[in-house]
């Protein structure tokens, strides 16, 4: 597992406006992926962003990963590091911690909510973007498997409903007053309600918390076909994005905002009509976008409340304490399996070697067992000579029996340089590209 890296900007290190730099529009990201694989040298390649991370998953094609802050930073920003940019902006993990930390994030025990779930969901996407755009491989393929694998052990685990910066968004709107319609109100009048904007797994759980509390919510989405599948899930309506610009249903309370839009999707005056229609408390707005996809400056001239990405994580710390001691038979799951992938991986990039270095033994006993049927032993008997070649070869194997299972052991343990050194001394050459 030595091959792999990731590079990466995220919430523990970088405010949400840091992170958007890194964020490649969602439209493009089939055309980029390639790209992005030949300038990381041909590598297996992941990207994965969700609403407080962009992160980089690699698999070089050859030798021991590096550092690549640099041209992760080249590759997404389109522009050469200036004064150790790279190094001060993202974070890098190789080798057996660059698969720690893929295995942390998916089980939700590196998120900004300790333990939400919605990551299995964004990492799975990542995954099949990048299967879809051909820029993942083998090595890669096995390891996000197993995140995936073990996010799905860490939902087990979660006995109890797992937390998510979607409900601390419920929980701030439900704060700003927003109450069940009065009953007889007629549909589409101007009882307050609340607009999910964009399709997504933080609107997605954000409606259902609201609809659960008996909220009325209003799906908007630049395409209506997903609008109207959620709003049926959440006993909503659903409107285009382009009609709720031009004229939004009086009676807005709050607007979740999580599209994959590189630009704000609600312009001033938009925002501005949205104040104007709203009956009472000014409107809040709850900002997933990354980049954001409301513009706090317009939100402010508009006189409406926006709470962002980094208002949230700051509110998500509280508990993360108790989240992880909640966590923490997952944490000690993670160890375990790292510690049989990396065997079960260290004696696959060395089976083929393994095998030759036992062949090698055999080789070398039926070569003395020829010699020596030919010179001092020739006057054996056909049977002895059967005999013989078959105890040679016996004993070959259970000599090679020894250092076989040595490499074996020493090598979930030791670098890929330390277990070349012994085969090249060996006169074995590799059989193929180490893991």
């Amino acid at each position: 597992m030595y091959r792999i890296g990731v590079v990466g900007c995220s919430y523990r290190h970088a405010s949400a406006e840091e992170v958007a730099r890194f964020a490649i529009p969602r439209a493009e990201l089939g055309e980029y992926l390639p790209r992005l694989r030949a300038e990381l040298f041909g590598a297996e390649v992941l990207y994965l962003a969700t609403c407080n991370r962009v992160e980089v998953a690699f698999v070089l094609p050859d030798g021991p990963a590096v550092d690549l802050r640099s041209e992760v930073f080249r590759a997404l920003l389109r522009r050469e590091p200036r004064n150790g940019e790279a190094p001060a902006a993202l974070r890098a993990w190789t080798g057996e911690a660059a698969v720690e930390h893929l295995f942390l994030v998916a089980c939700g025990l590196d998120s900004a909510q300790t333990g939400e779930q919605e990551i299995y969901v964004q990492l799975r996407a990542a995954w099949q973007a990048a299967r879809e755009a051909h820029t993942t491989g083998p090595l890669l393929d096995r390891i996000v498997g197993e995140a995936l694998a073990m996010a799905r052990h860490a939902h087990g685990v979660a006995t109890h409903h797992a937390p998510s910066l979607a409900d601390l968004a419920a929980e701030r709107v439900l704060e700003n007053g927003i109450a069940r319609p009065p009953r007889g109100a007629a549909a589409g009048s101007s009882a307050p309600y609340v607009a999910l904007l964009g399709v997504s797994p933080m609107t997605r759980r954000c409606g259902a918390r609201l609809h659960e509390r008996g909220v009325p919510l209003l799906v908007v989405n630049r395409s209506l076909d997903p609008a109207r599948e959620l709003a049926q899930e959440v006993s909503g309506r659903a409107v285009s994005l382009e009609s709720f610009r031009r004229d939004p249903p009086a009676g807005c309370a709050a607007i979740v905002c999580a599209s994959g839009a590189t630009e704000p999707v609600l312009d001033a005056p938009a925002l501005e009509r949205v104040a104007r229609g709203a009956n009472g408390a000014a409107p809040l707005i709850v900002d997933f976008g990354l980049p954001a996809n409301v513009d706090p400056a317009a939100a402010e001239r508009a006189g409406l409340e926006r709470i962002g990405m980094d208002d949230l994580v700051r509110s998500a710390r509280e508990d993360r304490v108790t989240h992880l001691m909640r966590l923490a038979p997952v944490r000690a799951a993670i160890d375990e399996r790292l510690a049989r992938l990396r065997s079960e991986l260290a004696a696959r990039a060395i089976g083929p070697q393994l095998a030759e270095l036992r062949a090698t033994f055999e080789r070398i006993a039926v070569a003395e067992v020829e010699r020596a049927l030919r010179h001092e032993l020739h006057e054996l008997a056909p049977e002895q000579r059967e005999q013989l070649a078959e105890f040679a070869t016996t004993l070959a194997r259970r000599l090679a029996h020894l250092p076989l299972s040595g490499l074996r052991a020493a090598a979930e343990f030791a670098s890929a340089e330390a277990t070349d050194a012994f085969f090249r001394e060996a006169r074995l050459r590799r059989a193929g590209p180490p893991t």
